[in-house]
């Protein structure tokens, strides 16, 4: 599928340098020849970074495209019977060799690729000459041509968490269950299993509750959270209910609800006290315009935790997904600071004898104030994850959380979710990683796995939001995704998924039914390693077929014993799921991580990005068979609160 040209260049619109020209006509002969010193120069700097980013597209589109090769092909999945069978045909000649490469179904695809690398060497030679604006025309090219053909019209995915937020504006624009079941169609067809659906929004229910004051008035009369369980369930989708946490008020609902813009709402009519102010008195946060409740409220507390039982017991949820899971941002300036709810200011002076209220980012007792709210938001996870597993311990735990660095992410929010990945009182951590492009997401993404290789039994869903984003894009987004240590993704959100985004993600990653039976890593974590795994064999063996003239017979075989050997060893995990066979399982990934450096060193056809890629998802494997160990062979293991 071609797509129309990337209406935001990165480089080009950004850099106060250089000016955005159009692309070249493709069969413009030779490229006009204009004075170097007429044009405007690309510094050094700038060469670079340019030069980074089409390498990191090529990168991609080129890993995306071995997993297309791959996954379409009928190449056997034991690695030593592909081995064998390439030595004994030990004289590959380079003819040859080619002749295999070409066995590719997707010729336009290799060619684009071929096109941007060879576009690339241009850039930088025109670069060298002074050809400043041809140089930037050519990058520009090279570019679009990876765009136009980037593989979407062919599977890539893997097993994984797809997840989506049905959001608050989609459903009530339904008056029924048969105006919600589209919807459900839609997404089935793009391949999402979870859904995350908008359960408790701005203080309401989006279904009649005995605990809430009041449900949504936009869908009185009937109950969207039955229906759309009943829905999803019969296409083989999760529902997970998204609850908004201690955010209980927001002006911009207040206006579509018809009502004053700063109305408390039901529940803050009848409670006024459970909210939290700034210093000065104010509840309405300063700028996204919504009040919190008070996490250190003993009533707050019990309030919330009814809700979620009550969701719990009376529908038949897969998980309950916790949103604004925090405090509200505190200014950038430090002058406006928030959380000052009676309930905090009482039970923080009891501790330190000092009023909050009083206090300010330069104060000796700011840390433990900091220190203190982050206690509040802890121990309501911890909780709630207690609450559940003794409620029902089939149950997804999952919080959407904020990716910033994690002094500042404590210092702003007081969201330390480390903790909650550490301590395993979540299942799943979905931070919302939301950017323009795949290389601003990798910005974001890249610093969590390293808190999750730390360990913990959590699985990672990086957000991606679909708004105002090229459909190639959000699919760039999720191969990056893809090549990364995480188990899945979530999109943000069903109102921005377009009939032409479901044709494509039906292409790359097929339509879900209740028959499909593909297993999700937080239900078949162990079914689920198996598969990866196959799959990750696969482009190995499509890969040696195709190189294997740069590696030693002893390497060859090494490789071969090793591969199969785990493939085994988690096809007997899968099939009988134990202490032992997961101890075994462990010694033998263990064993292959080990080794794979250093083959994937010895030849020069992976590039630096594959073989991290190719790393990234044995990592994926290790971080399974723990989240196994939890879920699977310790399912009633307590979570304690310290």
């Amino acid at each position: 599928m071609a797509f129309p040209a990337i209406a935001k260049e990165s480089f080009l619109d950004n850099s106060k340098n250089i000016k955005t020209l159009p692309l070249p006509k493709s069969k413009q002969s030779s490229p006009p020849q204009i004075k170097p010193d007429s044009e405007l120069e690309i510094s050094s700097g700038t060469a670079r970074l340019m030069t980074q980013e089409l390498e990191r597209l090529i990168s991609r589109f080129e890993t995306t495209l071995l997993t297309a090769d791959a996954l379409n092909s009928n190449i056997n999945i034991s690695t030593v019977e592909v081995i064998q069978e390439i030595l004994r045909q030990p004289t590959i000649t380079s003819k040859q060799n080619n002749k295999q490469v070409n066995k590719s179904q997707y010729g336009d695809a290799h060619r684009a690729l071929y096109r941007a690398r060879q576009g690339l060497k241009k850039f930088h030679s025109l670069i060298d000459r002074r050809y400043y604006n041809m140089a930037k025309a050519e990058w520009s090219s090279s570019k679009q041509a990876l765009w136009d053909n980037y593989p979407v019209d062919r599977p890539v995915a893997q097993s994984e968490v797809r997840a989506m937020w049905l959001d608050r504006g989609t459903i009530v624009k339904a008056q029924s269950k048969e105006d919600l079941l589209p919807i459900f169609d839609r997404m089935a067809k793009a391949g999402i299993n979870t859904v995350f659906f908008e359960t408790v929004n701005s203080g309401y229910t989006i279904y009649p509750s005995k605990v809430a004051p009041q449900q949504n008035p936009l869908v009185k009369g009937w109950d969207p959270l039955a229906a759309s369980i009943t829905l999803a369930h019969e296409r083989g989708i999760e529902l997970h209910a998204w609850i908004w946490t201690f955010a209980a008020v927001n002006q911009r609902h207040n206006v579509i609800l018809n009502l004053p813009r700063n109305y408390p709402g039901p529940l803050l009519s009848k409670h006024p006290d459970w909210a939290i102010t700034d210093h000065e008195g104010s509840r309405f946060h300063y700028s996204s315009g919504k009040i919190f409740l008070d996490p250190a409220n003993p009533q707050v507390q019990d309030y919330l935790s009814s809700l979620v039982t009550e969701i719990a017991t009376n529908y038949k949820v897969d998980g309950i997904h916790l949103d604004y899971i925090r405090y509200p941002f505190q200014s950038p300036t430090g002058k406006i600071t928030y959380g000052n709810g009676r309930a905090s200011r009482d039970l923080f002076s009891k501790q330190t004898g000092f009023d909050p209220v009083n206090l300010y980012p330069e104060h000796p007792l700011w840390s433990e104030w900091t220190k203190f709210r982050i206690e509040q938001i802890d121990n309501f996870v911890a909780y709630t994850a207690n609450n559940l597993r003794q409620l029902r311990p089939d149950l997804t735990l999952s919080t959407a959380v904020f990716p910033m660095p994690k002094r500042e992410r404590l210092m702003k929010i007081q969201q330390h979710w480390e903790t909650w990945v550490k301590k395993e009182w979540i299942d799943m951590l979905v931070p919302m990683t939301y950017a323009e492009d795949a290389d601003a997401l990798h910005i974001l993404a890249n610093p969590l796995l390293s808190e999750f290789n730390r360990g913990g039994k959590a699985l990672l869903l990086p957000g991606i939001r679909l708004l105002n984003i090229p459909e190639v894009s959000a699919i760039d987004q999720m191969q990056l995704l893809r090549g990364m240590s995480t188990e899945g993704y979530a999109l943000f959100a069903a109102e921005n998924l377009s009939s032409d985004l479901t044709t494509i993600f039906n292409s790359t990653q097929g339509s879900i039914t209740a028959e499909s039976q593909q297993p999700l890593p937080h239900r078949q974590p162990f079914y689920t390693s198996l598969l990866r795994y196959q799959n990750l064999q696969k482009e190995w063996n499509f890969f040696l077929i195709n190189n294997s003239q740069e590696l030693s017979v002893a390497t060859l075989e090494k490789w071969g014993e090793k591969a199969d050997n785990l493939g085994q060893e988690l096809q007997n995990l899968a099939n009988e799921p134990s202490h032992k066979n997961l101890f075994s399982t462990q010694v033998a990934l263990r064993s292959l991580r080990q080794q794979f450096p250093k083959w994937i060193e010895e030849t020069n056809s992976v590039n630096v990005y594959q073989g991290q890629v190719w790393q990234n998802r044995l990592d994926t494997l290790d971080r399974l068979l723990d989240f196994g160990e939890k879920k699977v062979l310790n399912p009633n293991q307590a979570v304690l609160v310290e």
